[in-house]
This record gives structure tokens, sequence and C-alpha cells, in this order.
């Protein structure tokens, strides 16, 4: 369960870290955007990127927030990919994040970049 403790890391718009793991099990960092629907978290990406094909061929990852004002307090989340939504919820997702972030619609890389949310259920969760 994501502890009620730390759940403003989640609620809040700071960029945590997804690791994900290459084919070769090396570990692949990137930070992201989140947002956090019951105990999932949901991260958001364009399909073909490293971490998309990771996520896809080896669904385990790690999410990790530091809270901005005391890195020594933070919230690590194993999980699992159990979903990947494409399509316009993807789009919608990937707005509202920047909406929450940066205060406005996401510009997209490219007029036909395909987004995809990446639904995470925690199986091992760390607060500090």
């Amino acid at each position: 369960m994501l502890p009620e403790t730390h759940l403003d890391l989640l609620d809040t718009p700071v960029v945590v870290t997804l690791a994900t793991l290459m084919p070769d099990g090396s570990p692949q960092v990137t930070p992201v955007w989140c947002d956090r629907h019951g105990q999932q978290i949901w991260v958001n990406s364009a399909v073909g990127r490293q971490k998309d094909r990771n996520m896809r061929d080896r669904p385990d990852v790690t999410i990790c927030a530091l809270d901005p004002t005391n890195p020594y307090r933070y919230l690590e989340v194993r999980g699992r990919v159990v979903e990947i939504v494409e399509g316009p919820a993807a789009h919608e997702h990937i707005d509202q994040l920047s909406e929450q972030y940066f205060g406005r619609p996401f510009r997209t890389n490219t007029p036909d970049e395909q987004r995809c949310i990446y639904k995470i259920e925690p199986t091992r969760v760390m607060a500090h």
C-alpha cells in the first residue's frame, strides 16, 4: 500500500525517476511525470522510446520520488506495468500532466507521436 505520509510526492508535480530494465538486464533510468489513481501510479511516454520498449518487454519497474525540500524523504515504489493504454486517452493524460506540471497543454515532439499510459501496480513500497 502507498503510505498516506508520502502521497504528496505522487499527488503534486514532483518529477520522479522511473527505472526500467534493458534487454541485458541492466537498469535504464529516466525522469518522468506521474500521477496517482488509487493505488496505481500512471506514467506517460511515446511509443518507440527506450522506456516504452522496456516496459512492454519487461514490465517490472521502480519509481523513486524525492521530496524537493528534503532529499532524505523519499518514496520507492517497485511495481509492475499491468496495463498500457494507447490512443486518445493517452493524449488527454499527457495534456493533464502538462497542465499540472507546467500550467499549459503538452506540445508533442512530432505531429504523428503516439502516446501511452503505463499503469503501474505497486508490489513493494518503501517510505523513508
